[in-house]
């Protein structure tokens, strides 16, 4: 694989930063149910990892890059459940739109 999803041995992008593993595995909630979706997902059969992986490096590369990591993860998510029809877009736009409504009324 020669593609911006596979940067080992890439030296053009600085030191990776790591804190020693004191780092919480999720920064915000939403990634927290990111990974939790995705996972229910590949343990229900509605996915495989390798096809996850296969849609993660269909992002373009400028989004890729970036894209916080567990966003590469709901764009694999969503898309493949949209291709199989076992979620829509327009019910992806409705909970937006819905949850939009909810965080306006906190306000």
């Amino acid at each position: 694989m020669n593609s911006i999803h596979d940067m080992g041995g890439m030296l053009c992008y600085g030191p990776i930063e790591y804190d020693g593993g004191s780092e919480a595995p999720f920064r915000h909630d939403w990634e927290r149910r990111t990974f939790g979706i995705h996972m229910l997902t590949q343990l229900e059969g509605m996915m495989y990892p390798d096809e996850c992986r296969h849609e993660m490096e269909k992002m373009h590369p400028v989004e890729y890059l970036d894209a916080p990591y567990y966003e590469h993860w709901l764009y694999a998510t969503e898309n493949l459940l949209f291709a199989k029809g076992i979620l829509t877009r327009e019910e992806v736009a409705e909970r937006i739109e819905m949850l939009r409504t909810e965080m306006k009324g906190e306000e």
